[in-house]
């Protein structure tokens, strides 16, 4: 969940804001209903109502939904905004949107329950004729040459810290993304498009490809850096790219396991994956490099997966076929939810269980945090 001083970030990111108070202009009518999925404290809402919105559904899981409730009353647009505090895939609205405006992403669109939520929100809650917004991403990639970006994550485990070895740890670190800084004269090579993400039509949230990214000089490629380029609506697109500005999202590089010296005209064939798995990212991005005759200088597979530290036996509790058994958590949170399911006052509950498990709460106000955080998460208002 984002801070109410990340949400300020993105209000504050002045390319990316005008570029939806604009879309918002170009598509909302004195008669539309619009739904903002990921309102935060409400300023796509609160737009949409500025521009003569009959009805606006603001959505959002997190409490940020009460700052967004506070500035709705603020701003005079208390009785058109009805708030769900909630994600929109559990929502279900008095009446399809004419407008759907969401920004969901990361740094890039590739980003948690993002495509679920945006094709969920296509299939339940558009009207017949709606919009959009956004109405497509395409993912960019460019070959990278920056030891600055580069050194800044790998440094410490490559050569350890106060005479430790961490080597061993430095392939986990190479099997990972971050968000870089990355900046024009960075780029070793030209952009290529790798995936595109139309939401009028997206159901999958998995993506791959296969791209070519040429040398366009010579020099030490540490890995590729990606970013997209959005259309907001039929005259409004912005993109994170370096060079663009320095929008909110910033850029997303991708490391080789060492760097490769390139000559003017090698190329990289880069296959890259994302699958959506366990309300994550997995990436994979396998590499092979070629010189200008053709020749095979090197080739690298990795993938997050490998940049996951394994704990032993972990994977085999994951398999379809372990018989799992509740540990002392498990067991804990089970007879939290037992009560709650029988109308039980928090208070009684949290007595009860430091009755039962003293080793893990010292007396019932101990338990009491451990049981409002599950009565946050699992309940309902009565």
């Amino acid at each position: 969940m984002y801070s109410i001083a990340q949400f300020g970030e993105m209000m504050a990111d002045k390319v990316r804001m005008d570029a939806y108070a604009q879309a918002l202009r170009d598509c909302v009518k004195p008669d539309s209903v619009v739904l903002d999925i990921g309102t935060g404290t409400g300023i796509f809402a609160l737009l949409a109502c500025k521009l003569g919105a009959r009805r606006v559904f603001a959505v959002e899981p997190s409490d940020a939904i009460q700052v967004a409730r506070d500035l709705a009353v603020a701003n005079g647009c208390a009785e058109r905004i009805e708030f769900f505090q909630a994600l929109s895939t559990r929502v279900t609205l008095p009446e399809r949107a004419d407008v759907i405006v969401s920004d969901l992403r990361g740094v890039l669109p590739l980003h948690g329950e993002h495509l679920d939520a945006i094709a969920d929100a296509r299939r339940r809650h558009l009207a017949p004729g709606g919009v959009l917004l956004p109405r497509s991403d395409s993912l960019w990639a460019a070959l990278v040459q920056s030891e600055r970006e580069y050194r800044r994550v790998n440094v410490p485990w490559a050569e350890g810290v106060h005479g430790i070895e961490m080597r061993p740890v430095s392939s986990l670190v190479a099997n990972q993304w971050w968000r870089a800084d990355v900046v024009p004269k960075d780029l070793l090579s030209t952009p290529a498009c790798w995936a595109q993400i139309d939401y009028a039509s997206v159901d999958n949230a998995d993506a791959e490809g296969e791209i070519t990214l040429v040398a366009a000089q010579a020099g030490t490629t540490h890995g590729i850096c990606m970013w997209f380029d959005a259309q907001l609506s039929d005259t409004v697109r912005y993109s994170n790219a370096a060079g663009a500005g320095e929008l909110v999202y910033g850029r997303a590089f991708f490391p080789w396991l060492r760097p490769m010296r390139l000559e003017a005209g090698d190329q990289v064939r880069l296959r890259l994956q994302a699958r959506f798995t366990g309300g994550d990212y997995l990436w994979t991005w396998n590499s092979t490099f070629h010189d200008s005759a053709g020749a095979v200088k090197g080739n690298f597979r990795q993938s997050t997966f490998l940049g996951m530290p394994l704990v032993p036996g972990r994977l085999g509790r994951q398999s379809a076929s372990h018989v799992p058994q509740l540990g002392e958590d498990g067991k804990i949170d089970m007879r939290v939810l037992e009560m709650m399911s029988q109308r039980v006052a928090l208070g009684e509950i949290a007595d009860l269980l430091a009755s039962q498990f003293p080793s893990r709460f010292a007396d019932g106000r101990a338990a009491l945090v451990h049981v409002a955080a599950l009565s946050v998460r699992y309940g309902r208002d009565s």
